[in-house]
C-alpha cells in the first residue's frame, strides 16, 4: 500500500492534470494511469453520465466480461449496494466493506462478477452542485485481495477535482458548432428484450448507428448508451432508482444526441415487454440544459439564457425577470465570461446547436 506522502504527491499530480484542457477520453486514461500508481486494480469501467439523470454514456472500460456487456450493465443498474446514485456525501464505497465481507449480497457480484474472480470493487461517483458527471468502478481479482480504507480515502480526496474536470471537458464540446456532417439524426429506433438483448432494428437505424459507433462489418453497432438507458428503465420499474431513462451524450464536433428507453406493446407482463430505444439529435431545450450545467451557470443565469433563447431583447429580459436592464447586462456579461462567448449570437449558437 502507498504511503501518505505518495498519496499526497499523486493527488497533486491529478489536480494539476485536471486543470489542463483535455477531451474526456484522454483525461480519463491519464487519470487512470495516475490512480494506478497508488491504488492497484485489475479492471475498470468509467462512464460519463447525463448530469440530470445520472444515466451512463460514453463508457471507457477494460473488463474481462465485455462479451456479456448487456448483462453487466443490467445488473449494475439493478444493484442497490454502492450504486453511484445512492452515494451521499462520501463519494467512494467499497464492496467488501459495505457488505461486511459477504459480496454475495450484491446482485452485480452474485450475478456476474463472482464468475470472473472479482474479490472487491471500489466505486467512485463524480458529482458537483451542477450535476453528476460520471462514475468509476475499479475491480480487484486477486484471491483474497480487497481495497483498504486509506485507498478509499485517497479516491475520495480526488473525486471533486475530477468531477470539475469532467464537467469542463463536456463544456468544451460546445465550443465547436455542429459540423452538419451527420445531419439531424432520428429518431432511429432499436428494440431490446427485457434482458437487453437486441431484437430488431430497421436498416435506417443500422445505417445511422454505423456512422456513430464504429464497428466491424459483422458486429452490430449498438452504442453502450442504449444498454444504459434500457437498464435505467429496468431500475426505475424495480424501484431501485427514480431517475428518468434518458441520457444526452456528445458525439463529435459539437453534435449531441438524446437516447431514451420505453416499454412497447400491451400484451403480457410489463417486465417481459420489449424496450424501444430511440436516438435522436438533442432538441434545443435538451441541449440548453446540458450547456447550462456544463458551464456552471447559476439559477439566475440559466433563467436569463432561457429567456434569451426565446428571442427576448434586453428590455424584455428585464421585464420578464423583474430586474433592471443594467442588471440584465451584468448577468449576460457573466454568462459570456463563463462560456467563452463574445456576443449573443455566438452564445445562442453554441447553446442551441444552430
Amino acid at each position: 500500500m502507498a504511503s501518505t506522502a505518495e498519496y499526497a504527491r499523486c493527488a497533486r499530480r491529478i489536480e494539476k492534470l485536471c486543470e489542463s484542457p483535455q477531451d474526456d477520453r484522454t483525461l480519463r486514461l491519464q487519470l487512470l494511469d495516475e490512480i494506478r500508481a497508488v491504488v492497484d486494480f485489475d479492471s475498470y469501467a468509467w462512464l460519463l453520465t447525463d448530469p440530470q439523470t445520472s444515466v451512463g454514456c460514453a463508457p471507457l472500460a477494460d473488463v474481462p466480461c465485455l462479451p456479456e456487456l448487456p448483462r453487466l450493465i443490467r445488473l449494475k443498474y439493478l444493484t442497490a449496494i454502492n450504486r453511484w446514485t445512492a452515494l451521499g456525501d462520501a463519494p467512494v464505497a467499497l464492496l467488501d466493506e459495505m457488505t461486511g465481507g459477504d459480496p454475495s449480497r450484491s446482485l452485480l457480484w452474485s450475478g456476474l462478477l463472482c464468475g470472473y474472480g472479482v474479490t472487491d470493487v471500489a466505486s467512485v461517483v463524480f458529482r458537483d452542485r451542477f450535476g453528476c458527471w460520471g462514475f468509476l468502478d475499479l475491480w480487484r481479482q486477486d484471491e483474497g485481495s480487497t481495497f483498504e480504507r486509506p485507498e478509499a480515502t485517497f479516491l475520495a480526496s480526488i473525486a471533486a477535482p475530477i468531477a470539475t474536470a469532467l464537467r469542463r471537458s463536456q463544456a468544451n464540446t460546445f465550443l465547436t458548432l455542429p459540423s452538419g456532417n451527420v445531419g439531424r439524426l432520428g429518431p432511429v429506433v432499436l428494440l431490446l428484450s427485457a434482458d437487453l438483448e437486441v431484437r430488431a432494428q430497421t436498416p435506417e437505424t443500422e445505417q445511422h448507428l454505423r456512422l456513430l459507433v464504429p464497428s466491424t462489418e459483422h458486429a452490430a453497432p449498438i452504442p453502450a448508451s442504449a444498454y444504459n438507458v434500457g437498464a435505467q428503465l429496468l431500475a426505475a420499474e424495480a424501484g431501485v432508482d427514480g431517475n428518468a431513462p434518458f441520457a444526452r451524450m456528445h458525439l463529435t464536433g459539437g453534435e449531441w444526441v438524446t437516447v431514451r428507453a420505453a416499454r412497447i406493446g400491451s400484451n403480457g407482463p410489463l417486465e417481459r415487454r420489449d424496450i424501444a430505444i430511440t436516438i435522436e439529435t438533442c432538441s434545443p431545450a435538451e441541449r440548453l440544459g446540458v450547456f447550462c450545467a456544463a458551464f456552471g451557470l447559476s439559477a439566475r443565469e440559466r433563467e436569463m439564457l432561457g429567456l434569451l433563447a426565446t428571442g427576448c431583447d434586453t428590455r424584455e429580459l428585464a421585464r420578464k425577470a423583474f430586474v433592471s436592464e443594467h442588471t440584465v447586462q451584468d448577468h449576460l456579461k457573466a454568462i459570456f465570461a463563463k462560456t467563452d462567448s463574445h456576443n449573443r449570437r455566438t452564445l445562442l449558437s453554441r447553446a442551441l446547436g444552430r
